[in-house]
C-alpha cells in the first residue's frame, strides 16, 4: 500500500508532508517523558522486523494480487502509539530513501496512512476497547485482529480520498474505492491472523512488554535479551531467506490501479517536482526494488534477470539500517528524558 509520487499532487503531498512531520514531533515530545530503559532496543528490533516482514508479499487467492503486512497495530500493542510511529516512520524512511519502495512526494502519505491510522485511531478506539483493562491472552488476540482489519481498510481509504483529492490520475473515487476496500479487507485478515500470533508470543515471553498486562500479576518467564534475539533472527531469516518466495503479484494497490486503468503503471507528471524527487530517489537508492541495480541486461525473455543475492543483501541490510535508525531515535529521546 506504498502510494507512488505519480497518485499525488504537490499540494496533498505537501499537506501530508506536513501533518506526518508534526506527529513524529508530537510523538517524540511524549516519549522524551516516558522512555525507559527498554524500550529502545525493542523499537530497534521490532523495526527491523516490520521491514523484513513488509518484504514478504502473501498471494490473495483468486484475485492476481498479494498483499504485505502493515505492522503498526503490532507495533503499538508492544511499544505503545508514540513509539510505535517513530519506529514505522524509520522503516518507511529506509524503505523510501533506499530501495524506491514508495515515493518520495508520497513519504508523507504512507506515514500517515500506515502509521497514524493504525497507531491513533484503530488501536486506542478498537484494540484497547475491545481487549479491556485487564488484557488476557484470547481477548489481545481478538482485539488484534479486528484492530488490523480496521486499520488496513481507513489507511486503504486514505490512498482514495488523497489520490482522488489530487486529481492528476484516472482513478474515479467510487471504482477505486470499491477494489480497494475489499482487497485490503482480505489482506487485513491475514495482518490481524499475524499480529494475533506475535501478540501470544510476547504474552507468554515477557508479558510485561504488551501495553496493559502488569508484570506483577504475570512476571515474565523469558529474558528479555532472548526476546530481542528471536525477533532481530527472525528479521533477518525473513529478509534474507524468505524473502526469495514472496509472491510476485502486484499489491492490492498496484492492482486496484491496474484494474480501474487497464495500466499496470500511471504516468509520472512531467512537472519539475516529481521530475527532480524522481531523480533524487534514483541517486540515493544503493538497492531499488530490493536487488542489486540491474546492468541493463535482459533475460531471454527480455525481462530483468532478478538476483536472488540481491534479495537477501537488501533484506538483511534494510533490517539493520532500520533498527539502527529506531534505536538511535528511541537512545536520543531517553537522553532528552534524562536530561529534562
Amino acid at each position: 500500500m506504498h502510494m507512488a509520487d505519480a497518485l499525488l499532487s504537490p499540494a496533498v503531498g505537501g499537506t501530508m508532508w506536513a501533518a506526518s512531520a508534526g506527529a513524529i514531533i508530537y510523538c517524540s515530545g511524549k516519549l522524551r517523558k516516558e522512555m525507559d530503559e527498554g524500550k529502545a532496543p525493542l523499537m530497534g528490533v521490532l523495526g527491523a522486523f516490520i521491514f523484513a516482514a513488509q518484504m514478504i508479499n502473501f498471494t490473495i487467492p483468486a484475485t492476481g494480487s498479494s498483499g504485505h503486512l502493515g505492522g503498526t497495530l503490532l507495533l503499538a500493542v508492544l511499544l505503545g502509539p508514540s513509539a510505535a510511529f517513530i519506529t514505522i516512520s524509520s522503516v518507511l524512511v529506509v524503505q523510501a530513501l533506499f530501495f524506491a519502495d514508495g515515493g518520495l512526494l508520497a513519504l508523507g502519505c504512507n506515514i500517515f496512512n500506515l502509521g497514524f491510522l493504525p497507531a491513533f485511531l484503530a488501536y486506542p478506539l478498537v484494540y484497547k476497547p475491545l481487549s479491556g483493562k485487564t488484557p488476557g491472552k484470547t481477548r489481545m488476540t481478538v482485539a488484534a485482529m479486528v484492530a488490523a482489519i480496521i486499520g488496513l481498510q481507513m489507511g486503504a481509504f486514505g490512498v482514495v480520498l488523497q489520490t482522488v483529492a489530487s486529481g492528476i490520475s484516472a482513478l474515479p473515487f467510487a471504482a477505486f474505492a470499491g477494489l480497494m476496500q475489499p482487497i485490503h479487507l482480505a489482506i487485513g485478515v491475514v495482518e490481524g491472523l499475524v499480529t494475533g500470533a506475535v501478540i501470544s508470543f510476547v504474552y507468554q515471553a515477557r508479558p510485561e512488554i504488551i501495553r496493559g498486562v502488569q508484570e506483577a500479576r504475570l512476571p515474565g518467564r523469558t529474558p528479555l535479551r532472548s526476546v530481542l534475539a528471536a525477533f532481530l533472527g527472525v528479521a533477518l531469516l525473513t529478509g534474507g531467506f524468505v524473502s526469495w518466495f514472496a509472491s510476485e503479484n502486484p499489491d492490492g494497490l498496484e492492482w486496484a490501479i491496474a484494474r480501474v486503468t487497464g495500466a499496470e503503471e500511471l504516468d509520472v507528471p512531467r512537472d519539475g517536482l516529481h521530475t527532480r524527487l524522481a531523480a533524487v530517489q534514483e541517486s540515493i537508492a544503493f538497492l531499488p526494488d530490493y536487488t542489486f541495480k540491474q546492468s541493463g541486461q535482459q533475460s531471454e525473455n527480455g525481462v530483468g534477470q532478478e538476483i536472488p543475492l540481491g534479495v537477501s543483501v537488501a533484506g538483511i541490510v534494510g533490517g539493520l539500517l532500520t533498527l539502527a535508525i529506531a534505536f538511535l531515535s528511541g537512545i536520543f529521546l531517553r537522553k532528552q528524558t534524562r536530561a529534562a
